[in-house]
């Protein structure tokens, strides 16, 4: 009796067992590379609105509040300005302190599921020059 062993299928099927794992593997990878541009993009832009804060007392024609949050705005151009909250607050005396907090929404979806959400906030502290 002739057995038959022909096997092409089967690399097939376990690929296409395999396949959707593996797309939501790479899938969360870019998720979570993309969640933490994000938040580097804003500690970076909360430390530099920080700093416009602590030497813009003498500048004329803005408030130390409002050169700060233009800072924090545009270090994070690249983030979605209309869901960016900035905020400063300090009396701007010299020797005091300046604290700068922003937050961002974020949303990590794989497939059209949200897995995970929330804020991402960066706070930083500096003395006023």
């Amino acid at each position: 009796m002739k057995r038959l062993h022909n096997e092409r299928g089967q690399t097939m099927v376990e690929f296409a067992i395999v396949l959707p794992i593996l797309c939501l593997l790479l899938f969360g990878a870019i998720q979570f590379g993309i969640l933490f541009n994000n938040y580097v993009t804003l500690t970076d832009a909360v430390r530099a609105g920080a700093r416009k804060a602590a030497v813009s007392r003498q500048i004329t024609g803005t408030t130390p509040r409002q050169a700060c949050i233009d800072q924090i705005r545009a270090s994070a151009s690249d983030l979605d300005q209309s869901k960016l909250q900035p905020d400063c607050v300090s009396d701007f005396q010299p020797t005091s302190t300046v604290t700068v907090t922003a937050t961002y929404p974020y949303s990590i979806s794989l497939l059209g599921l949200v897995v995970a959400s929330g804020n991402l906030k960066s706070t930083t502290q500096e003395r006023v020059e």
